[in-house]
């Protein structure tokens, strides 16, 4: 995820982004992170070219400008890009997605429908070969979308977004910690979700979004959008399944869908889940200061065993 302050709008950032992130895992750590570059009015086919040539850049990330956390320097017109997807599509480099519109007079709950409207079909008649992933998708419209349209077009599913819909916004009260863009759907969006998510189909697969923000930006007059999983993730993700009675194909979504669509090599490590209850802690530090995981306080039933 490229929307840092600054966001990581060039190769030479993204390296370097990179670097810091290698710099802070434990010793002996085989995790591989996927940079991805930050898309805006005045990215050039040069910048894009670099990105594509250092080949642990592996996608351009698209945000709406305003349309989530750190992106006021995001797409503020589409017609502005259409010289660096001709670029992307000549490589067969892929574009990730937040798929919603931020005109003021669209309710934040249709937002995602709009922008497919408005948005991804014209894009998709207009370039049918870009390369196109859909991250958290969070309606029914934006999974018939998907599921309708030809094999270069994926989206990503959160576990918010299996787990939660709207209510989980209100209940006992205005619920921060539930907050997120694309903002959770009603029930019926849910349902779709879960069912295009567990359906074996690899046009769906894991992308968690997860985003940690401190209690102090969650608990104010005016919070920050993102949910924070990255926690247990696999353990929710397989409670899903299960409740659908497809836990035979989580690994497919988990494991090797992703993969598959971004035409990188399958991971051959392996993690263990058991299922055991366990109470999630009702913060985790973050820096100096804590964040408020998924789930906080209350029982999950499936458990990553750490060997």
């Amino acid at each position: 995820m490229p929307n840092l302050a600054p966001p990581v709008t060039d190769a030479q950032h993204a390296l370097e982004y990179r670097e810091r992130i290698l710099a802070a895992l434990p010793a002996n750590s085989r995790f591989e992170p996927l940079m991805t570059l930050y898309l805006t009015d005045k990215t050039t086919c040069s910048e894009v070219e670099d990105a594509i040539k250092s080949r642990v850049i592996h996608a351009v990330k698209y945000y709406p400008s305003g349309a989530t956390t750190n992106s006021d320097n995001g797409v503020t017109h589409i017609e502005n890009i259409y010289p660096v997807l001709e670029l992307m599509i000549e490589h067969d480099f892929p574009l990730l997605v937040h798929g919603e519109v931020t005109d003021p007079d669209v309710d934040i709950f249709d937002r995602e429908a709009v922008f497919i409207d408005k948005i991804l079909v014209p894009l998709m008649q207009r370039y049918q070969r870009l390369r196109l992933v859909f991250e958290h998708v969070s309606t029914r419209q934006g999974v018939e979308f998907v599921s309708a349209g030809p094999e270069n077009i994926a989206a990503t599913v959160t576990p918010q977004h299996m787990l939660l819909n709207r209510n989980d916004l209100f209940i006992g009260g205005l619920q921060p910690h539930h907050y997120c863009l694309p903002v959770l759907k009603s029930e019926i969006h849910r349902q779709a979700v879960v069912a295009a998510a567990t359906s074996g189909n690899p046009k769906f697969f894991l992308g968690t979004d997860s985003a940690p923000h401190a209690i102090s930006d969650k608990e104010t007059s005016c919070c920050h959008a993102g949910i924070y999983s990255a926690h247990n993730a696999m353990a929710l993700y397989a409670e899903c399944f299960e409740l659908a009675g497809c836990l035979d194909r989580l690994e497919g979504f988990a494991s090797h869908f992703g993969a598959d669509f971004y035409q990188l090599p399958r991971n051959h490590d392996t993690i263990t889940l058991v299922r055991q209850e366990w109470t999630v802690p009702e913060s985790l530090p973050f820096g100096e200061t804590r964040v408020v995981p998924l789930r906080r306080g209350e029982t999950c039933v499936w458990m990553l065993v750490v060997v």
